[in-house]
C-alpha cells in the first residue's frame, strides 16, 4: 500500500495532489520533487507507480520479486538501491530480515518497505526537521535511509556483542552449562547479518566514487555518504570478528565436550578395573570344582575344626579393591 506521498520544495513538505498532475509540474520545471513511500506494495499498486514514472524495467523487475542482494544500481535517468534491514528479536535472540528499495529519479524518490526491519516513517519525519538536509533533494532521501539502516546494524552488532560475550563465558565457565546448538544458532544470525551488511559496503563506496567522478555529488553529499560507508566497515569488521570468534569458541567447547568425555571414559574404566579383581575370584571359586583345596583350608583351635577359606577369599578381594582404588585415586583417574 502507498503509506505516504508528498511534495518537497526548498525542504519543506507540501500535500501531494493528483500524481500524475503533479509530475508534469515538476517535469515542466517546477521545483521540489515527488517522495512516494510503499509498504508490501500489491501488483497494481507497483504498476500505477511504474506507469506514471517510467521505471527502469530491470529494477521493477528486481522490486516485483523482492528478496535481492544488498546493491546500488545506477541507470540512464535513475538509481535503484536495494538494502537489506534487520531487526534484533529479544525474546529469541533472532535477527529478523526486511528489504527497502529506493528508486530515485532527478524529481523523485520511491521507497518500497518490505518486512519489519527498519520502517521508515521516523526517517520522514527526521528529515522534515532539516530543512538544510531534505534541500539536497532525492539524494537526501537516499543518504537518511542509508543512515537509518546502518544506525540499525550498529545497534543490532551491539545486541550479537552481548550474546557472544554470553556464549564464551558459558562455553569456558565450569559451573555454566554451555550448548553447542546456541553457539550454531548465533553462527547463523551472524551469516545473515553478513549477508545484509557486506555487499552493501562495496557497493556504497563504489556509488561515491562514480558520484565524484560525474560530479554528480557534491563534496557535502560525499562527505555523508562516507560518514555512512566507515560505519559501515566498522560494523563488517566487528561482524566478521564475531563469526572467527564463534569458530574458535565451538571448536573450544566440542575440544571441552572431548576431555569431559575422556574423563569418564577414565573413571569408568577404573571402576570397572576395581570390580573386575572381585568378579574373577567369585567367578574361580564358583566353579563348584569338589577338589579345590582353599574350599576346605581350616585350622584345628581345641579340638574344633575352622574353615577360614571364605574368609580369607573375602580379604584378598577387599584388600586389591582397595589398592587399586587408592592408584587411581592418585593418579586423577578417579
Amino acid at each position: 500500500m502507498i503509506v505516504d506521498q508528498a511534495i518537497y520544495r526548498d525542504g519543506r513538505r507540501h500535500q501531494c495532489g493528483d500524481l500524475s498532475d503533479e509530475l508534469d509540474a515538476l517535469r515542466a520545471g517546477a521545483e521540489g520533487f515527488l517522495w512516494i513511500g510503499l509498504k508490501d506494495p500489491t501488483d497494481a499498486e507497483f504498476a500505477l507507480v511504474n506507469e506514471e514514472l517510467n521505471l527502469h524495467p530491470l529494477a521493477v523487475e528486481d522490486a516485483v520479486n523482492g528478496n535481492q542482494r544488498a546493491k546500488i544500481e545506477q541507470y540512464e535517468s535513475s538509481v535503484f538501491v536495494v538494502l537489506k534491514t534487520l531487526r534484533y528479536i529479544d525474546e529469541t535472540s533472532d535477527i529478523e530480515t526486511g528489504e527497502v528499495m529506493l528508486f530515485i529519479g532527478d524529481r523523485f524518490v520511491v521507497t518500497v518497505r518490505r518486512g519489519e526491519g527498519n520502517p521508515l516513517m521516523g526517517v520522514r519525519q527526521r528529515l522534515e526537521a532539516e530543512q538544510e538536509r531534505l534541500g539536497h533533494g532525492p539524494i537526501a532521501v537516499l543518504h537518511a535511509v542509508m543512515d537509518s539502516v546502518v544506525d540499525n546494524y550498529v545497534a543490532v552488532d551491539r545486541e550479537l556483542k552481548l550474546d557472544l560475550d554470553d556464549i564464551e563465558t558459558r562455553v569456558f565457565d565450569d559451573t555454566a552449562a554451555a550448548d553447542a546448538n546456541a553457539i550454531y544458532r548465533l553462527k547463523r544470525e551472524v551469516l545473515e547479518f553478513r549477508r545484509a551488511s557486506g555487499p552493501l559496503a562495496d557497493a556504497l563506496l563504489g556509488f561515491v566514487e562514480r558520484g565524484a567522478e560525474k560530479r554528480i555529488l557534491s563534496m557535502d553529499v560525499q562527505h555523508l555518504f562516507r560518514d555512512v560507508a566507515d560505519h559501515l566497515r566498522q560494523v563488517n569488521d566487528h561482524v566478521e570478528s564475531y563469526d572467527r570468534l564463534l569458530t574458535d569458541i565451538l571448536g573450544a567447547h566440542l575440544a571441552g565436550v572431548a576431555v569431559k568425555q575422556n574423563e569418564d571414559m577414565r573413571k569408568i574404566s577404573a571402576w570397572v578395573a576395581i570390580a573386575a579383581v572381585p568378579t574373577m575370584i567369585a567367578g574361580i571359586y564358583g566353579m563348584n570344582f569338589e577338589k579345590m583345596p582353599e574350599l576346605t583350608a581350616s585350622f584345628d583351635i581345641g579340638g574344633t575344626e575352622y574353615e577360614y577359606g571364605y574368609f580369607v577369599a573375602l580379604a584378598v578381594m577387599a584388600s586389591v579393591c582397595a589398592f587399586l582404588y587408592r592408584q587411581f585415586k592418585k593418579s586423577g583417574w578417579l
